[in-house]
């Protein structure tokens, strides 16, 4: 499914796009790898995201609000790089939440359709 894919590539992005941001891109101030760590949330999905569990990508889709909200404040107050490193994360964010909702509702869609077709078939 496009949807997955979608969801496990933009969660990949957001935790490369964090580490990378942090501790490398633009650091709030030399040696502040701390703020690195606000990716440890997002490696826990990773796993149910890659086994294609219906809760993760039900809970990702709440997750993912946190660092929107993150994305849109540090796009309008800091400096560039930082500001246009937020704006990619805003993006990312989007098309997780986007990915997720998707996925879910294709997949609630093919179960009811399945169960139909179990429930009309003559025994």
């Amino acid at each position: 499914m496009a949807t997955r894919l979608l969801a496990v590539g933009s969660l990949l992005g957001l935790i490369v796009l964090g580490l990378a941001w942090e501790l490398v891109l633009a650091p709030i101030r030399p040696g502040a790898f701390v703020l690195a760590f606000k990716v440890l949330p997002l490696c826990f999905p990773l796993v149910g995201l890659l086994k294609n569990r219906m809760y993760t990508y039900r809970w990702v889709s709440l997750l993912v609000w946190l660092y929107f909200t993150e994305g849109v404040v540090r796009a309008y107050s800091d400096k560039p790089p930082s500001n246009y490193l937020a704006m990619v994360e805003v993006a990312l964010c989007l098309v997780l939440f986007v990915a997720c909702a998707l996925h879910v509702r294709l997949r609630l869609k093919n179960a009811k359709a399945a169960a139909l077709t179990t429930a009309v078939a003559p025994l």
